[in-house]
């Protein structure tokens, strides 16, 4: 079975010569000599070719003219079909476009701003999906004085990840430095439900994290059992020097040795 091939029909050598043609619909659309030198031509189809001239814009560097040029059918008289600026390689673009609620980032929400909640968030779940010990929660919430939704366990997750790989978890300079854990500070608030394993909040106004969830194996130098060490005891210096020793030069004595004078013994 042999591969089919697609037929490239051969450019339009009307179209190929039509420069000039293609130049002057490029000069309507620009200023005068932004247009610049002709980048060559490529086909589009039958009788149809597109030109490409240098944009001499400075605001445009990097791209490029394009006019499309096409004849009809049996026709001798070549006509422009359309101008356009195109990037070329190297061309300065604008970024991607996002939504907006793919360009907000945490800390950009100021006074009087609102920030609207999908309803398909899947961080949210209905209201009576919520689990507590209080009997009467369910009863509340059938009297409409309950909350809407909830956060999911999706939504529990994420904010679990967050605030452990953050700055008021473990792995930060300051927790490395601490003298003990989060979870061993009188000052730590455990919080309620089933995040409580891992996270509380710090009751220390002269922690850094005071008033701020942090985790278990978070830690500060504001621990509740921080002990101060006493300052060093410089060592006296001794009155009586008992280590020491200093060499004592040989007096002669009163007998000559050296005499062989009896002495008188038996």
């Amino acid at each position: 079975m042999s591969r089919t091939r697609a037929r490239v029909s051969a450019p339009d050598q009307a179209c190929v010569a039509a420069v000039d043609l293609a130049r002057a619909a490029a000069e309507e659309l620009a200023r005068p000599g932004e247009p610049g030198e002709h980048l060559g031509h490529e086909s589009e189809g039958d009788r149809i070719v597109t030109h490409y001239f240098a944009c001499l814009d400075r605001a445009y560097r990097g791209w490029r003219w394009a006019v499309t040029v096409t004849r009809a059918s049996r026709a001798k008289k070549v006509t422009v079909s359309e101008a356009v600026l195109l990037p070329g390689s190297g061309a300065l673009l604008a970024p991607e476009w996002l939504p907006w609620s793919e360009r907000l980032r945490p800390g950009d929400l100021g006074v009087g701003d609102l920030l609207p909640t999908a309803d398909d968030d899947d961080r949210l779940a209905p209201g009576f999906t919520e689990t507590d010990d209080d009997a009467d929660h369910q009863a509340v919430f059938e009297y409409g004085l309950g909350r809407a939704r909830v956060l999911s366990a999706i939504g529990k997750d994420r904010a679990a990840r967050r605030w452990h790989s953050g700055e008021h978890g473990p792995h930060t300079p300051i927790a490395h430095a601490a003298p003990a854990q989060c979870s061993t500070c009188g000052f730590y608030w455990l919080l309620a439900g089933g995040l409580r394993q891992m996270f509380g909040v710090c009751t220390n106004e002269y922690a850094p994290d005071d008033g701020k969830v942090v985790a278990a194996d978070h830690g500060c130098g504001a621990h509740s059992e921080a002990a101060v060490l006493p300052p060093p005891v410089e060592q006296a210096i001794p009155i009586l020097d008992d280590l020491g020793y200093d060499l004592m030069e040989e007096e002669a004595g009163s007998v000559d040795e050296s005499a062989s004078e009896e002495l008188g013994h038996s």
